[in-house]
């Protein structure tokens, strides 16, 4: 154990432990806008500079390790000095217009210069300007450079956890900025639209496309009918920014408020997320009982980040994947034409919204797959949490007071299979329970295939179905997904199944959910949904008394010829930028 003294207090900690970790062990906190444990440890920000007794220069706190008897003073003369000047400097170089930021309030940068009681800067504003502070409006990822504050940790996050390196460090000195990597264009870059680094981004600098206003026409046109649905894995996260626990923020309450807003329809996607089991299953299966499988494993399908880094990466395994649609398009397919005919209305007058924790989606349903000559694409517009938690402020909502109210029918029911579908290892365990009972006629018992659950980024297990053997794995975060797929090659690993879903801890951690900095809140969040599965009515994505309703008066049977237009995709039908094809579209 190493002994340290901070701000007069002793402590004992262990070798290697830096100053920042020996300081909170302490209960002393050193502010810092650009660490992030074990992703960016390099002090690029200097605001956790201290004064260390017996050295010349100011010690960045976050990635130097305690000595033996060192002295450490965090808030000296000359340490608040130091970081009201680094800090003053970050913001001359930083747009702070912030009432017209998307992170006002939530920035670690405001709250920073607010603790400081920063209220002149005696520097002079240096922004980009001209071709430097360009980009698309049209991507579902945005970037403000006059925003950027030359952390790095969309550049570490991108490389060290999800291992595509889009983002990388430009120019030098004042000059130097971060931009998309190989001097490339985002919308012509490998992006998998995972929105990680913008949940790990400390200010504003990086934001999903803001569709509010779209949603807000379609709600004020009286010649369209609104239809929303609202994924599994945001019940576990939209009350956060109303400071709502998990059990008063519930589907049934945002339903409502959803209601006040004037959506005409409101459902709950777990309908479909057990839909896209019964397809899945039965493809599952029937790859399984034809020898398909000894090609490679049936990959899911349901995450379209996970589908884009797959055809960028490996193209030559696109055909792993299983063809059904996500769990969102089978939704607008669905509600496109058996609601609309039993509502009695054109299909092209139903505007389909969804309410997704992910950015990949708003790319997904813009896809030329995912369209149909009848009605149009099956899925009209993508909102992320965070816009819809934006919605709701600005339409005042008093959201706890506000008492719960059911969704609308019939796509408005869900089993605790398709809740669970939010969180890591929850689509394979519901496909699981599913494909049993198709194979057996028998319900397993709802918790046997468990052990795919778990906070370990790529996890396997084994299970017997009827005398056959399934190897399957869970993997989450694009980083593991590429060690599993080298692993595969290599011969090292075989599945018969694999579930990716490309953020950490599954969607409940996906680009699109409320932001805390410095807080991992996916396997918290995924635990929510695991908890509304165990106390769910229904456990079993094939006892959807609506998914029934849809198979017996309308689709027939899974894999139908009905359902595979419907319900199923081409993934070769489109291609990713890095494609030699990509423009021969």
């Amino acid at each position: 154990m190493v002994n340290v003294t901070i701000n007069g207090i002793t402590v004992s900690v262990p070798e290697g432990t830096t100053i920042k970790e020996a300081a909170a062990q302490a209960g002393i906190v050193i502010p810092t806008l650009c660490y992030l444990k074990d992703l960016n440890e390099i002090g690029a920000c200097r605001v956790c500079c201290v004064e260390v007794e017996g050295e010349r220069r100011m010690v960045t706190a976050c990635n130097n390790p305690v000595r033996e008897g060192m002295v450490v003073h965090t808030n000296s003369p000359r340490a608040r000095e130091t970081r009201r000047v680094n800090v003053e400097l970050i913001l001359s170089q930083h747009d702070c217009h912030c009432a017209t930021c998307v992170r006002s309030g939530n920035c670690k940068l405001q709250e920073l210069a607010n603790d400081l009681g920063i209220l002149v800067n005696p520097y002079e504003e240096d922004l980009p300007h001209g071709i430097h502070a360009m980009w698309t409006t049209t991507f579902p990822l945005y970037r403000d450079a006059k925003k950027c504050i030359k952390c790095m940790r969309c550049v570490q996050v991108c490389e060290k956890m999800q291992s595509l390196g889009i983002w990388e460090l430009t120019g030098s000195g004042g000059r130097s900025t971060i931009d998309v990597s190989y001097n490339r264009r985002i919308k012509d870059a490998d992006c998998a639209l995972c929105g990680q680094c913008i949940t790990h981004c400390p200010v504003g600098a990086l934001r999903e496309r803001d569709d509010v206003q779209r949603a807000l026409d379609a709600l004020a046109d009286p010649d369209i009918i609104t239809v929303v649905q609202i994924a599994p894995a945001v019940r576990a996260a939209w009350g956060e920014a109303f400071g709502l626990a998990p059990e008063q923020a519930t589907v049934a309450r945002l339903t409502a408020a959803l209601r006040r807003m004037g959506f005409d329809y409101i459902f709950d996607t777990t309908f479909s997320a057990d839909l896209t089991i019964m397809e899945e299953s039965a493809e599952f299966l029937e790859r399984l009982k034809s020898g398909a499988l000894r090609n490679g494993p049936m990959f899911t399908s349901c995450c379209p980040g996970w589908v884009r880094f797959l055809k960028s990466q490996y193209p030559d395994m696109t055909a792993l994947l299983s063809s059904a649609k996500s769990p969102q398009q089978m939704f607008g397919a669905t509600a496109k034409t058996w609601f609309a005919k039993k509502i009695g209305v054109d299909p092209k007058k139903l505007f389909c919204i969804s309410i997704m924790p992910c950015l990949a989606k708003k790319s997904e349903c813009d896809l030329s797959t995912m369209q149909n000559e009848d009605y149009g694409k099956d899925v009209d517009l993508v909102l992320t949490t965070r816009e819809v938690d934006r919605m709701l402020r600005a339409d005042q909502i008093d959201i706890k007071n506000l008492p719960e109210e059911a969704c609308d029918s019939p796509l408005g029911t869900g089993t605790g299979a398709g809740v669970i579908f939010g969180a890591t290892g929850g689509v394979m365990e519901a496909a699981l329970r599913t494909a049993y009972y198709m194979v057996t006629g028998e319900n397993p018992p709802a918790d046997a295939f468990r052990d795919v659950r778990g906070d370990k980024g790529w996890r396997e297990a084994d299970f017997d179905i009827a005398g056959t053997p399934i190897h399957v794995a869970v993997v989450s975060g694009l980083g593991n997904t590429r060690r599993l797929i080298e692993a595969m090659r290599e011969k090292r690993v075989r599945y018969d199944f694999v579930e990716v879903m490309a953020c950490p801890g599954g969607c409940a951690g996906g680009g699109g959910q409320p932001i805390h900095d410095g807080e991992e809140l996916a396997y918290s969040r995924g635990s929510v949904l695991y908890g509304l599965d165990e106390v769910a009515n229904l456990r079993f994505s094939h006892e959807n008394p609506d998914v029934q309703a849809l198979y017996r008066e309308y689709l027939g049977q899974p894999l139908s010829e009905l359902a595979e237009t419907l319900l199923h995709t081409e993934h070769s039908g489109w291609f990713m930028p890095t494609h030699p094809d990509y423009n021969k579209r």
